[in-house]
């Protein structure tokens, strides 16, 4: 049996009566009370995900509106911060591996501080499962109060979180943000469960930031962040968990972290396998480039590559639920809505895709959104759509049907706490998080300023179209709203809105 147990937040509803919140409290409370350069401080393990102490206005760290009152100094030294900060892998394969890591080594500082208290010695971090029944979708109360039961300060209430609506209700709207990733079949790539760039991510090597998310960063992942930062009403200000050199400051991220680590957990008990190329077993460091390290309590480096944590029996604890939502046959409900009669569950041992993706449209150019009434783009069709209308009437179950893709590409801007509404021909084709926009726009960052892309399967407009008898198109209007006004210093760039398409093969 394994010896730390991780359970759900909501026991005892979510309050301080449950004593995996109570004493991840008290825990905080020791880390924060230590020196930024102490790499046993909860300012340090923030830095580690990112940070942003060089800014000369919110979102520096020195001008973060408290609590928590964030140090800006003193800091540790150059060879330290190249060790361990600014680590966190994003738009990448390594991100799930990198941030179980990071669970790891912050649960052990936390432990050791509780043991120290007199707490229990098996103390695990609990996870925050927005998807649970029962209202489970809101904070646990836990974290909106300013006191501990004792009268002191709460160290998990944060000012700085407004939630989705922007008045500091924060809670999870599971309208938009989805668990549908749980039922993909491949860690990268894609087949007929699994749309790109997979479940994992696509292969990258150290990644801090920019291009792609996998299905299961860009929702819940993304989601989840932008839905618990929010932003504060008639100013700049937003939610720490909104930008990636903010969010660890704020202890809600680790227990939501942790839920995105469980359902990594679920993902691989219903089957599903990691990886087994050694560039993701050996880590970025396999190649020469930056490894992955955290800070052990008192100071020990802990050197770790995802072969080393891609299952929980490795690393000695479980979650006490790892249910998996029900397998949904999306390719036999996908042939029926064509009229073709199958229950055949098509698997990655008898199908895989074709010849990779193929330009069918693109629209003329960049576009801007400026404010909070959003843009409409035309995308036009080029001769190679016809090969889409050809194929989707004689789709078969031997013939699949195309997989259709539109992609934002080269998204850039420097607010991160922004979800789009991306509609094609009046139909909504997927909320985005922007999550990660700021550091990937940057010039200096580890992509140059090349922004993020966001792949959407329209596979279903397009379907929608065809069932209508009206495929057959010389272009396609897609319409990218803003769920909050964007301001003239916030602007957000959309390099090229562009379609594409998928060919299957059995």
């Amino acid at each position: 049996m394994a010896k730390f147990l991780r359970k759900n937040a909501w026991e005892r509803q979510g309050t301080f009566q449950n004593p995996d919140l109570f004493w991840y409290a008290k825990g905080v409370g020791v880390m924060q009370s230590k020196a930024l350069n102490d790499p046993d401080s909860w300012w340090f393990f923030a830095a580690i995900h990112g940070e942003n102490l060089s800014g000369s206005e919110f979102p520096g760290w020195k001008y973060i509106p408290g609590p928590p009152h964030v140090p800006a100094e003193p800091l540790p030294s150059q060879a330290t911060q190249s060790k361990f900060w600014n680590q966190c892998q994003h738009q990448s394969w390594y991100f799930a591996p990198w941030h179980r890591g990071y669970l790891v080594a912050l649960e052990a500082q936390i432990r050791s501080a509780i043991i120290d208290l007199g707490g229990p010695e098996d103390w695990a971090l609990p996870y925050w499962n927005y998807f649970g029944p029962g209202g489970q979708y809101k904070m646990p109360p836990a974290f909106g109060q300013r006191q501990l039961p004792d009268g002191t300060p709460n160290p998990l209430f944060v000012a700085a979180r407004f939630g989705p609506n922007n008045n500091g209700v924060v809670y999870i709207d599971t309208n938009k943000v989805s668990q549908a990733c749980q039922t993909n079949t491949v860690y990268t790539g894609s087949n007929w469960a699994t749309p790109r760039p997979g479940y994992g991510g696509p292969v990258t090597s150290f990644n801090h930031d920019g291009d792609t998310s996998g299905n299961l960063e860009a929702n819940p992942h993304n989601q989840v962040h932008r839905q618990v930062g929010g932003n504060k009403p008639n100013s700049n200000i937003y939610g720490l968990m909104g930008d990636a050199d903010l969010a660890a400051l704020d202890p809600i991220f680790y227990l939501h972290h942790c839920n995105i680590d469980r359902m990594w957990a679920s993902w691989n008990e219903a089957g599903n396998r990691n990886p087994k190329d050694q560039n993701w077993l050996k880590g970025p460091a396999a190649i020469g480039e930056r490894g992955f390290v955290m800070p052990m309590p008192n100071a020990k480096p802990w050197i770790y590559t995802p072969e080393e944590i891609d299952s929980l029996a490795k690393l000695n604890y479980r979650y006490d639920d790892t249910s998996v939502p029900p397998v949904i046959n999306t390719l036999a409900l996908r042939l029926r809505k064509f009229g073709i009669q199958s229950d055949k569950l098509l698997t990655e041992t008898n199908m895989d895709q074709g010849g990779g993706l193929e330009l069918v449209g693109a629209n003329k150019g960049p576009v801007q959104i400026e404010d909070g009434a959003g843009i409409r783009t035309t995308v036009g069709l080029d001769s190679v759509w016809k090969k889409v209308s050809t194929n989707f009437l004689q789709a078969s179950e031997s013939n699949l049907p195309d997989r259709i893709y539109l992609q934002l590409e080269n998204v850039t801007g420097n607010m991160d706490a922004t979800t789009l509404a991306v509609s094609v021909n009046h139909q909504l084709a997927d909320h985005i998080s922007l999550f990660g926009l700021r550091n990937a726009s940057r010039k200096d960052g580890h992509r140059g300023g090349a922004g993020l892309t966001f792949i959407i399967d329209i596979t279903p407009i397009i379907d929608n179209l065809h069932l209508a008898d009206t495929l057959d198109l010389g272009s396609l209007e897609v319409t990218i709203l803003p769920d909050t006004p964007i301001s003239e210093d916030n602007k957000i760039t959309v390099g090229r809105v562009s379609i594409y398409r998928e060919q299957y093969k059995i």
